[in-house]
């Protein structure tokens, strides 16, 4: 069955990585505080959940975690900001069953989204196609070369298969895109350890979890390059 409605809703951004990709770039700024045209990766973030109804943000942080609380502060673009820490480093996974525990509504569903990530996809058109009785909904986004990223494989319905963590072959592509909306159902496949992925750990236990397939522009900001190509197209590609 299809919802007609899923508010209210929690957002998890995850900005506590290392940042070693992008070297010196981010060695004293966090990613999320990186500029893209007119404003920040964390903004542009910020505005697409707001655009939602979104009004609270949990902000999954741990590396430099001291620089986005000062720069971030607790509301920014008109959105409340709450901070779960992690004192020690819990993957991808980890982190976000840690952010969950400081959510607002544990019965609802939870937009997440890595903190590298800038998409034009209608993430309200996503949250209609979402199944109440599922796991949730993955961001499959379409790139011309999927080799450096996790591909996804599903049926025509969209229920995932397989999750292919970065295979290494030049061809296009849906890959994961970063941009998940978990319901409640999801949080049972968390294992109970604190340390753990969510690709390796998490998504290949679910039964229930779909592809949302987008063309949509989309781009990680986590290479140098490609941050560069986003500050050269931002008008174009976020506008």
């Amino acid at each position: 069955m299809m919802s007609e409605s899923v508010q209210p809703l929690n957002a998890i951004i995850l900005c506590g990585g290392l940042s070693t990709r992008l070297g010196d770039i981010a060695k004293t700024t966090p990613k999320v505080l990186l500029p893209v045209g007119d404003r920040t990766v964390l903004d542009w973030q910020l505005e697409k959940l707001k655009s939602l109804g979104v009004d609270e943000v949990i902000l999954a942080a741990g590396h430099l975690a001291d620089v986005v609380l000062k720069d971030a502060g607790v509301e920014r673009r008109g959105v409340r900001l709450k901070y779960a820490i992690e004192k020690e480093r819990l993957g991808t996974g980890g982190a976000i069953k840690f952010a969950l525990e400081h959510v607002k509504d544990k019965q609802a569903p939870t937009i997440i989204l890595n903190g590298d990530i800038l998409t034009t996809i209608d993430v309200a058109q996503m949250l209609q196609v979402l199944r109440t009785d599922s796991e949730g909904l993955i961001l499959g986004s379409l790139v011309p070369d999927a080799a450096s990223y996790g591909t996804l494989v599903y049926d025509q319905s969209g229920l995932m298969k397989e999750f292919c963590e970065k295979e290494g072959i030049a061809k296009p592509g849906y890959i994961n895109g970063g941009f998940y909306i978990f319901t409640p159902q999801a949080h049972k496949y968390f294992p109970n350890q604190a340390t753990f992925s969510i690709e390796y750990d998490v998504f290949p236990r679910m039964k229930n979890l779909y592809v949302y397939e987008s063309d949509h522009p989309w781009i990680d900001v986590g290479l140098p390059e490609r941050l560069q190509w986003a500050r050269e197209h931002w008008q174009e590609f976020l506008s």
